[in-house]
This record gives structure tokens, C-alpha cells and sequence, in this order.
């Protein structure tokens, strides 16, 4: 795995095919000029203060309207605005040669957020053949977090054109459906019946240009799943010790024979199949992403949350310490 500290991105993250070939699986650039300057800044990224959404940019805490916050999706708040944790240089300190700490200390009021924030991603590289990323983070005041990375992966390569082929299972009976904006309306649907339905594997494109209304709001696939509460002890080779994680997906290309499997402490995951990605941009080794090129498994809370008390609590207040965990891991079958 090759990393950067500019947004703490995971630029290259190399998987050997069933033919032994070294295969990059993540999308990414070749230089920091490229990452300056990208049309998909959230390349490989760790995104915050609050990854994913806000609705009109807004929410209130302990009574105090915070409406600062930047429109930068629309009428929408979305990876916690254009200057997030994905476009910051963190420090960065090197454990080992399988592990690397990045830390990051975000000011009361930085893009909007109360609180002095103070955050620690871990990446480790498993004998598992496994990423293990691991979050923590604390405040001053009561603010609000939300945490994921942000790899768009294609298990046949980076730069292959499309993962419509790619055999996808999700954990969850239930989705989030969206509003035109991606806002989601509150209440939670059953997958069953729908085009959303990955309880059991499905080729990603064999549905995603059906006409149903949530894929038409999202051009393809953007929502959160919720997964199902079955947590298992997945011992944690960062702290040594033992983290609530369940499974969450497993994606597998047919061509390289690459599978991946998440696990997360985390209640969702964000389903997002690059259906906005252009093309335009020259990625590593000259190649372009184009549409539906790569996909993005996004463990966090629910987008809207501030404004949704009954979703998960993503209030985070002093003398609490945010934790979270989670595993990628990657198999050939």
C-alpha cells in the first residue's frame, strides 16, 4: 500500500490476480499535482469532519443553529465541505513498515464545525492479507463526526472501464432511500423487491439502469446501508485488541479473480458506483476512469444525521473518545 499525507489517501493498494499478477485495485494519480487539482478529489481519502451529506448545510446542536457550513452538493453539505479532512495535510508518523499513523487537528469553527477535533487514522497491513483503518478522535465542545475512507476500488484494476461485472453481496435487509438530492427522506425500506437487493450476489450492472426511481435520483448506486447487527470479535492487530466488527460486503471480479471482504464496527456503508466519474481525468499510468469505472464501499453513520434524531447518535462530546474500525480484506478464489 502506498499512502500520502495530503487527506491521508491510500494512492495505491497492489493485490496479486489468481495469475499472481500485482494488481493496483484503487483508483488514484500519479502526482500531488494531479490530487490538487482533481475533479474526484476523494480519491483513496479519509473525509470529514462529516463524510457524507448535510442537508441545506445545517443543523443544531444543544440548541445552537451551526448554518455555515458549505453547499458544495448542491443544496448540500457533503464530505464536510470543499477544504474536509480529504483536502488537509496531516502529520503523519510511520510505526512500522506495515503500519502509519496520520493526525489531524481540525480548529473550532474549520468549515463550519464547533469544536476543536482531534483525529487519528491508523492504517495496517495484515499477515491476513488485510487493511485494518482504524479511527479515533475527540473534541473540546460538542461537535458532530462522521469518518469513512474513501478507496474507489476495481478488483479487476484500476483503470479496467467498468465493474458492472463485479459480483457484489451487502449485509443489510435495509437501505436509505434519497430524496432527488441524495438527502435521505428518514424512514428505512426493505431491499427485498427492489433493484437494491444485494443479500446474495449480483453482478452490479445487471440492474443499475433499471427504472426505479432511487437509481434515477442517484444516476446508479449512491445510498447507505444499514447492516444487519451481527457482530463478531475480530481481533484488532493495531491495539491489540478485540473490536466489535461485523461483516458488511464481500465483492469479487470475475476477471482477476480478486475478492474483497469489509467488516466494520460501523451501522452503514455507503454504496457508491462512480456514476458521476467523467473520464476526463488521467489517472496512474495514463489510464482514464470513466463511468461506473470503480466502486466505493464507504463504512460510516447515516448521512442527515445531525438532523435525524432517530438515526445513530453521530454527536460526539468532550471527555468522549470516538472509536472505530474498519477491515478490508482481500482473497483470491
Amino acid at each position: 500500500m502506498c499512502v500520502t499525507n495530503y487527506g491521508a489517501k491510500i494512492v495505491s493498494l497492489m493485490v496479486p490476480s489468481k495469475n499472481g499478477t500485482p494488481t493496483d485495485v484503487v483508483t488514484g494519480h500519479a502526482s500531488i499535482d494531479d490530487y490538487l487539482t482533481s475533479e474526484e478529489p476523494y480519491f483513496g481519502a479519509i473525509c470529514g469532519r462529516y463524510c457524507n451529506r448535510i442537508a441545506k448545510g445545517r443543523f443544531t446542536l444543544d440548541g445552537i443553529l451551526y448554518d455555515q457550513l458549505a453547499l458544495n452538493n448542491g443544496p448540500n453539505n457533503l464530505h464536510g465541505g470543499p477544504k474536509g479532512f480529504h483536502a488537509v495535510v496531516w502529520d503523519m508518523h510511520i510505526l512500522s513498515n506495515r503500519t502509519v499513523v496520520f493526525y489531524y487537528r481540525s480548529a473550532d469553527g474549520e468549515e463550519g464545525f464547533p469544536g476543536t477535533l482531534k483525529a487519528e487514522v491508523t492504517y495496517h497491513l495484515s499477515n491476513e492479507n488485510s487493511v485494518h483503518i482504524h479511527y479515533i478522535a475527540s473534541t473540546n465542545k460538542p461537535t458532530v463526526l462522521n469518518l469513512t475512507n474513501h478507496s474507489y476500488f476495481n478488483l479487476s484494476g484500476a483503470g479496467d472501464p467498468y465493474i458492472g461485472d463485479h459480483l457484489l453481496t451487502i449485509n443489510a435487509e435495509y437501505y436509505l432511500p434519497t430524496d432527488e438530492t441524495c438527502i435521505p427522506y428518514g424512514p428505512k425500506e426493505k431491499v427485498e423487491g427492489t433493484p437494491m437487493d444485494f443479500r446474495t450476489p449480483q453482478a452490479i450492472g445487471d440492474r443499475i439502469n433499471d427504472n426505479f426511481e432511487q437509481l434515477l435520483f442517484g444516476n446508479g448506486y449512491d445510498h447507505t446501508y444499514i447492516l444487519n447487527d451481527a457482530h463478531n470479535k475480530t481481533v484488532s492487530l493495531i491495539k491489540d485488541t478485540e473490536v466489535p466488527t461485523s461483516f458488511c460486503a464481500r465483492c469479487i471480479s470475475p476477471k482477476t479473480g480478486i475478492a474483497m471482504e469489509v467488516f466494520t464496527s460501523e451501522p452503514g456503508v455507503q454504496l457508491y458506483t462512480g456514476n458521476w466519474m467523467t473520464g476526463n481525468l488521467i489517472g496512474k499510468n495514463g489510464l482514464r476512469y470513466p463511468k461506473r469505472s470503480a466502486l466505493c464501499l464507504e463504512t460510516q453513520h447515516f448521512p442527515d444525521s445531525p438532523n435525524k434524531p432517530e438515526y445513530p447518535s453521530t454527536t460526539l462530546l468532550p471527555k468522549i473518545t470516538f472509536e472505530s474500525t474498519t477491515i478490508y480484506k482481500f482473497f483470491i478464489i
